[in-house]
């Protein structure tokens, strides 16, 4: 680990300001970040600490949703009983990520942030555009079990690693942000994470000094919440493929629904048009899959990865037999 300075940051434009100069970066729980510092793959001069900031609440909004501020802990809004009796789908896909003891230091900001697992940004013996741009993508023709088959580039074809990001794209969550002249934005979570295009380097559409202070959830709509994550082990791993799904059924039909998914992209991923094809659906595997197909238009496996676009298939038809037949 490369040497650097520490500074706590005493407020919220202090700590955007700190953040914004070259080489700076932001530290909250560092379930992540220290891991990366630990294998040289980043290597800050200078790391701003925002544990002591006002951020870690969740509260009631108005509208019949919540704010979950950027420093609430994993376990923590995993378990609070708002989020488990109307955000269950966030409440599993939070219980499914990493291990108990990392849940209780990771924070909702850090997660949103958290860097891919692609093996070769890890190794920096390895091309990585993300990591060294214009390096190369050593996954394109490497060992590429893990990797994307939808919104990848030629530049990169790693996915993102969040659950919760997932559950809340598909409770159509904001971001909220500041910088460091207290300018304050909400931004879609649909519109959070970029695409890797020919700069994969760039993953959110954060502004520099631009910090994350809370996640909002509108009111839960209706229907059957449910997060399935499909791994190679049983806790402790990431997606293969995960599905979280909020269907509002009656009488063996949809009459809605919202389908995200993990472990495909470098983005939680979402597409209306096979959202639209699910309405009046009934429990059948034809109707399920001609959903499914919706999903993997464009879908392109590099020989390693080939089996997520069978699995996808398999993984969104049980989760629409569970929300319609139960």
């Amino acid at each position: 680990m490369k040497a650097f300075t520490y500074q706590r940051a005493n407020s919220l434009t202090e700590a955007a300001a700190a953040s914004a100069k070259p080489g700076a970066t932001l530290i909250a729980g560092g379930t992540n970040l220290l891991d990366l510092m630990k294998l040289q793959v980043e290597t800050p001069n200078h790391l701003v600490d925002i544990n002591r900031l006002p951020l870690d609440k969740i509260e009631d909004t108005p509208e019949g949703g919540l704010r979950i501020g950027a420093m609430v802990r994993n376990s923590d809004l995993a378990a609070d009983p708002r989020v488990r009796n109307r955000y269950g789908v966030l409440s599993r896909a939070l219980l499914s990520g990493a291990s108990a003891q990392l849940r209780n230091k990771a924070t909702t900001g850090g997660n949103l942030l958290q860097r891919t697992r692609c093996y070769y940004f890890y190794d920096v013996t390895k091309p990585c555009n993300k990591r060294d741009p214009g390096s190369g993508c050593a996954a394109l023709g490497g060992f590429n079990r893990i990797h994307a088959i939808l919104g990848g580039s030629n530049q990169c074809i790693a996915v993102n690693p969040s659950d919760m990001a997932v559950a809340m794209r598909a409770l159509d969550a904001q971001v909220g942000t500041i910088d460091a002249k207290n300018v304050t934005r909400a931004i879609p979570i649909a519109e959070f994470h970029r695409l890797p295009g020919d700069t994969p380097q760039i993953e959110t559409t954060l502004k520099p000094g631009e910090i994350i202070t809370a996640v909002m959830l509108p009111p839960p709509p209706m229907g059957k919440q449910i997060y399935r994550k499909v791994r190679d082990r049983a806790s402790y791993a990431f997606a293969l493929v995960s599905v979280a799904a909020i269907v509002d059924a009656a009488g063996g039909k949809v009459r809605s629904a919202r389908l995200a998914f993990g472990g495909l992209a470098p983005k939680p991923w979402r597409v209306a048009p096979a959202e639209e094809r699910a309405v009046g659906a009934s429990a059948s595997e034809s109707t399920f899959d001609a959903v499914a197909s919706g999903v993997l238009d464009g879908a392109r496996g590099y020989g390693g990865n080939d089996f997520k676009i069978p699995l996808t298939r398999r993984t969104l038809r049980a989760v629409l037999a569970e929300a319609t037949l139960t």
